[in-house]
Formats: structure tokens, C-alpha cells, sequence
């Protein structure tokens, strides 16, 4: 029986999520504590889309070899921009309890910022469903900041990929987020 089971009684009982402080529950965890697919059927289809960043810190030199396109692999940020794009697409196979969705839009911006030195990555997912697209704005800068990591390690072993985290979402039952020292 969908979202729920029959006791001894028959009666129906419902899934319901594990509580947390507040009014927040942990929606991937029933009440016995144990993994479930949050059932999203009955939910309208609204636009919805995440944004996130990530950046991949390195020595100047690297930075400056990455930027003009001289690395011996090649197109470091290309091949950075399709592995983002490649792996949004695929959050629902790497993550066990996100749901397959019909991505409408995903777009990897990378820079370069010589003050910290390295690049920002910045993923924006956009789908019209009935669940929300962070992890695969999530999934998609950390993908993104591997693949730059990996095009350039034979130079730089020691970069650093850092600051992963959702910068604003919007859509769904949730509403609006904003990271705090977003500007």
C-alpha cells in the first residue's frame, strides 16, 4: 500500500519523518530511523532552481597556466564546465535518495580570481518539478572542481578544493534561501 503499511489491525499506518528541533523534520529518515525516498507525487510542478559554488584554490603559477589554456590535458575549464553539466544530470545515480528529474537548465560559470588564487565555480540547476534541485546544483560544483583538480594535479598536487555550499534556491514548498553573506 503506498505511503503506508497495514498494522495487525488493519489499519493503515503512515510513514511519517524522524522529528528534529523545531518545526523541521528529517524527511529522508522515517520514524524508526531507517532510509526512505520522500514520495513527491502529490506535489505541484513548480519552477524551481539552485544555485551553488565551490572554489578550487592553487598556486598563481597554476592559475595562470589553467587560464591561458596551456595545460597539458587541455580546455581544463571546458572539460570542468561539461563534468558539471554531465554529472547534474546524474545526482539521482550518485546520490542514493535523490529522485531522477527532468532538468530544464544547467549552467557552470568558472572565474578566475587571482586574489585567492584559484577559481570559483558556481552551478545553477533549474528543473519544473515536483522537487527541488540542490543537490544537483550541489553535485554539480563539486564535479566541476574535481575535474579542474585532476586536468592540472601532474602540476600542482596541493590545490585545495574548498567553500562547497548552496548559495540560494527558490521554488517549492520551502520557499526562498539565501545564503547569508550572499550580496
Amino acid at each position: 500500500m503506498a505511503g503506508g503499511k497495514k498494522s495487525s489491525a488493519g489499519k493503515t499506518k503512515s510513514k511519517k519523518a524522524a522529528p528534529l528541533l523545531g518545526n523541521a523534520e528529517l524527511t529522508h529518515i522515517d520514524e524508526r530511523g531507517q532510509a526512505r525516498m520522500v514520495d513527491v507525487g502529490a506535489k505541484p510542478a513548480t519552477e524551481r532552481v539552485a544555485i551553488a559554488e565551490g572554489t578550487v584554490i592553487m598556486r598563481p603559477e597554476t592559475l595562470a597556466l589553467v587560464v591561458a589554456g596551456n595545460a597539458a590535458k587541455g580546455d581544463v575549464l571546458g572539460a570542468a564546465r561539461l563534468a558539471g553539466i554531465m554529472a547534474a544530470k546524474r545526482t539521482h545515480n550518485l546520490i542514493p535518495l535523490c529522485h531522477p528529474l527532468p532538468i530544464t537548465k544547467v549552467e557552470i560559470e568558472i572565474d578566475a580570481e587571482p586574489t585567492l588564487p584559484g577559481l570559483r565555480v558556481q552551478a545553477t540547476v533549474k528543473v519544473t518539478g515536483q522537487t527541488g534541485v540542490e543537490m544537483e546544483a550541489l553535485t554539480a560544483v563539486t564535479i566541476a572542481c574535481l575535474t579542474i583538480y585532476d586536468m592540472v594535479k601532474a602540476v600542482e598536487r596541493g590545490m585545495r578544493i574548498e567553500g562547497i555550499r548552496l548559495l540560494e534556491k527558490y521554488g517549492g514548498k520551502s520557499g526562498h534561501y539565501r545564503a547569508e553573506d550572499r550580496a
